[in-house]
């Protein structure tokens, strides 16, 4: 596996790890894990847009919180996809469907900043 293949791994099983720990009422291990898989993304961009077409490949995971981490973060460089994986999770209650919703109102917003150019 390349490299952009192996951050993107780190990113998809420290996302579940974090919705794991934060299901079972452990906040601090699941910030252990944000930062993690933050550290992978930042990895990731570090590659440009490569990276982050990388990290887009998330975009067709099965685990909702996979991919709706993954297009939080990608918004501004695959709006169209990134927004209809987030609209489609805002439907529904709970943690993962908040925080979809929350990507998308600081996106309509214009104060969503998690990956400027």
């Amino acid at each position: 596996m390349d490299e952009l293949g192996k951050l993107v791994g780190e990113f998809a099983h420290h996302t579940v790890a974090q919705t794991e720990a934060v299901m079972r009422g452990d906040a601090r291990t699941g910030n252990k894990h944000a930062d993690k898989s933050l550290a992978a993304f930042d990895r990731l961009r570090a590659h440009g847009d490569a990276g982050r077409d990388a990290l887009a490949t998330l975009f067709a995971d099965p685990r909702m919180d996979v991919r709706t981490a993954a297009a939080a973060l990608l918004l501004r460089h695959k709006t169209a996809e990134a927004k209809a994986i987030l609209e489609e999770a805002a439907m529904g209650e709970g943690l993962i469907p908040f925080e979809a919703q929350e990507a998308l109102k600081r996106w309509e917003e214009g104060t969503w900043a998690l990956d400027p150019e």
